[in-house]
């Protein structure tokens, strides 16, 4: 198939997790890279070179003019999210986000309004409900096999991945928190899991790294559901060996139990260096996210829209409140009472 006749999409922002969307596109035949922004232009540069050559730009106004350009991937710290999905949605473009939507309930909003308003796709990245285990629980809630979710707990647990103490998501202000970063994914998977509305969020955040830290690397977090469901959640990047990696998964429900222990998607490796897992081969959340995404271009679902973004965004800044208030926070307050911080 000739570029001419695919999907022309640009990724903004170049960082690590850019890698894994920019691997995805280049396996598609029905959507091309048009080229890159970052604020950085030698790191815009670079990754151009990187992608055969393709165009770049530090300004995401010359790069939506740029011919053929219909879509956008934006990699971008947490931030800016709002901000660059409305210049988009402006443009007529389709946009993957990475999560989450942005760091506060209106300016989340503002963003899926916008799209609503284009009439175009937004879908953001929450890409764990694009990994095989959570399709699998997924897949055993919505087949009956363990009846209507009671109790959900689901545990990762991981070392230190962000480069130094300069990494823009050690900053509470530009990340949102770590409940907001990283925290979010679990939040989102386990509200798609048990399909209620989640009513309340209870959370505890630690410093396990460094008490200098800005941000909690190591959250504990419960869940409350319409229906009386519960999810317990814990989001570390603070554990020690920094390589070892850990996922744990326990559903109880009104039919059944079902459980994916910690070691269940690898074999567990003790060196001299330390504990280490072997993962097993297991498919491309990234691509498969991207799969979804440009089938929604065509009439499908789009994996997490802009409601379950705010919703997500809701989700994350209530963990963050009720770290700080050492209470249960209300997420229909959160909902209802968050300030707007975009203009009308």
């Amino acid at each position: 198939m000739e570029q001419s006749s695919t999907l022309g999409v640009i990724v903004v922002g170049t960082g690590f997790v850019a890698d894994s969307h920019l691997a995805a596109l280049r396996s598609r035949a029905d959507a091309h890279l048009v080229g890159v922004v970052d604020v950085a232009p030698e790191r815009a540069a670079a990754t151009a070179r990187a992608q055969g050559g393709v165009r770049w730009s530090t300004d995401l106004a010359e790069a939506l003019s740029w011919p053929g350009v219909a879509a956008a991937i934006v990699c971008t710290p947490n931030d800016t999210h709002s901000a660059l999905a409305r210049q988009i949605a402006g443009a007529g473009c389709h946009l993957l986000i990475e999560k989450p939507l942005a760091t506060s309930v209106a300016d989340a909003r503002a963003a899926a309004d916008a799209f609503a308003t284009a009439g175009r796709v937004l879908a953001v990245a929450h890409t764990h409900r694009c990994y095989d285990y959570a399709r699998a629980v997924r897949r055993a809630i919505t087949s009956g096999e363990v009846g209507r979710p009671r109790l959900v707990r689901l545990s990762v647990l991981g070392g230190w991945i962000w480069p130094d103490w300069r990494g823009w998501m050690l900053d509470g202000r530009r990340s949102g928190g770590h409940a907001l970063h990283n925290g979010v994914h679990l939040l989102d998977v386990v509200t798609w899991w048990i399909g209620c509305p989640p009513v309340s969020v209870f959370a505890r955040g630690h410093k396990q790294t460094s008490s200098e830290l800005d941000i909690y690397d190591h959250l504990e977090m419960v869940v409350r559901f319409e229906g009386g469901a519960v999810a317990v959640c814990e989001m570390s990047r603070g554990h020690r060996p920094a390589t070892l990696a850990m996922r744990d998964v326990f559903v109880q429900g009104t039919a059944g139990l079902l459980t994916l222990p910690w070691d269940a998607d690898a074999s567990l490796l003790i060196d001299e260096r330390g504990p280490g897992l072997l993962p097993t081969v297991a498919s491309d959340g990234f691509a498969r996210q991207l799969d979804a995404w440009l089938a929604a271009l065509h009439g499908t679902a789009p994996p997490v829209d802009g409601h379950d973004g705010v919703l997500a965004v809701a989700l994350g800044v209530a963990a963050e409140r009720s770290i700080v208030a050492g209470a249960p926070v209300s997420v229909a307050d959160v909902l209802a009472t968050e300030p707007r911080e975009v203009p009308a």
